[in-house]
């Protein structure tokens, strides 16, 4: 007679093991005042950026071909240059030198296109004299402090201003007739000494690489040192762009430019030139 196997007890359901239940993580949602404060502090921290440190210049003529073209855009170092200050006393500065590429404010007013009153544009050259150097011009090359210069690289050859009285300074002088700012021809004879341009105390030289086609310090005179605002560092973005582009003004003109970059932005931009230091 087979013997029956006594049957397992099974554990009643009050004392079978429960898993502990999983902890499910509460997300937290951003209120719309935290989202405003983020924006608003990244805000903060780029407009100090470009106010103080760094700053966005758009190149709007050819007075510095072939280094920088009209279209060029270029992040401006606003600190190296700057007058020394006691609250960043980590920061490098220091004095302008000769060969360094700056943009500084205009000296002269310019009329504003709209309704006359003066303006100061923000202009980039080659700074040429320091205080004390002696210059002047023969077949447009520079002899600085009795030492000729090696001429830059102009991309065109025809001189679109006066050659003669571009290529011989200060032998032939600035006069409105030339271009020049009428204060500026009364002023320079009281810096020639012999044959010489002498840069004086305080003041710079500027001159365009494009030695032919740059408005510069042979037609307005000395930059101060306090309008010296700081040097291109690099070119983040270059756009073929006319030369008269910049000087249109109004609505429409601004919409059809948009427009054109817009269309264009792959063609016309000039990627062979992006993010190229400055020098």
């Amino acid at each position: 007679m087979t013997k029956k196997k006594a049957p397992t007890p099974r554990t009643p359901p009050e004392t079978q093991p429960v898993a502990a239940p999983v902890p499910v993580e509460k997300r937290v949602e951003e209120t719309p005042f935290e989202a405003a404060a983020s924006i608003c502090s990244v805000l903060v921290v780029g407009l100090f950026i470009l106010t103080f440190l760094g700053q966005n210049f758009v190149i709007p003529s050819g007075s510095m071909e072939n280094t920088l073209l009209v279209g060029d855009h270029l992040v401006v170092d606003r600190i190296t240059l700057a007058p020394a200050s006691n609250w960043m006393p980590l920061v490098h500065y220091r004095e302008p030198r000769r060969g360094d590429i700056v943009v500084f404010l205009k000296p002269v007013a310019d009329p504003d296109p709209v309704d006359g009153s003066p303006t100061y544009p923000f202009l980039v050259k080659r700074l040429v004299g320091v205080p004390g150097d002696h210059i002047h011009l023969r077949d447009g090359i520079v002899i600085l402090n009795g030492v000729a210069q090696a001429p830059p690289k102009e991309e065109k050859d025809s001189p679109s201003g006066d050659p003669e009285f571009l290529d011989e300074y200060p032998s032939i002088p600035p006069t409105v007739e030339h271009g020049a700012t009428e204060a500026w021809s009364v002023d320079f004879p009281n810096h020639v000494e012999n044959g010489d341009l002498v840069v004086p105390p305080g003041k710079y030289f500027m001159m365009g690489d494009h030695r032919h086609n740059s408005l510069d310090s042979r037609y307005w005179g000395f930059v101060p040192r306090e309008n010296i605002v700081g040097r291109p560092l690099f070119n983040y973005w270059s756009f073929k762009t006319p030369e008269d582009e910049y000087e249109q003004s109004g609505i429409g003109s601004s919409l059809a430019w948009m427009g054109h970059v817009a269309l264009h932005f792959f063609s016309d931009t000039r990627w062979n030139r992006t993010l190229n230091p400055v020098r």
